[in-house]
């Protein structure tokens, strides 16, 4: 467990995700060649952009989504974070947020890339940083209820066909 599994397994998942539009195309590009130029860019210390993870948290049987109203971003996202040099991949890394911000054991997470998002962002660093973030998708056992956590400002499950007006979510 270290930065450099965290790199590879950030560039494994990069490499097998094949998006079809041509702006997730460019993205993945653009993420990967930022891994080729910061050997540390999974962790939050390289200042000018690391790679996150983040968890679309879904409910057992798909119809509800699970967001954070973010208090830094101050909209609705999806749940996730740093990743932590005692995280082995990145898929960890989104699993062990999502358990965090959410309360609920039990969560299921496909190994597999969803998606990637960049964001720019003033984070824990206290510095204008990119968050070059790799999205999963999770499911949560029947009948889990979230407990909000000190990060976030609310919590709660949204219908996927209803989501709040100011909501940030790659489906």
């Amino acid at each position: 467990m270290s930065a450099e599994s965290l790199h590879v397994s950030a560039r494994e998942l990069l490499e097998k995700w094949s998006p079809a539009p041509a702006p997730e195309q460019s993205l993945r590009q653009a993420v990967l060649a930022f891994l080729d130029a910061s050997p540390r860019g999974c962790l939050r210390e390289n200042a000018p952009g690391h790679i996150t993870a983040s968890a679309l948290v879904f409910s057992h049987d798909e119809r509800e989504i699970l967001l954070t109203l973010h208090p830094r971003v101050g909209r609705w996202i999806q749940l996730g974070g740093h990743c932590e040099e005692s995280d082995e991949t990145v898929v960890d890394a989104a699993l062990r947020e999502a358990t965090e911000e959410s309360g609920i054991a039990g969560l299921e997470i496909d190994s597999e890339l969803h998606g990637a998002q960049a964001h720019p962002i003033t984070c824990s660093l206290g510095l204008p940083t990119r968050h070059l973030d790799l999205l999963f998708k999770v499911r949560a056992p029947k009948g889990a209820v979230p407990v909000r956590s000190s990060e976030s400002t609310d919590l709660r499950w949204w219908p996927v066909d209803a989501l709040p007006e100011n909501a940030e979510v790659l489906l």
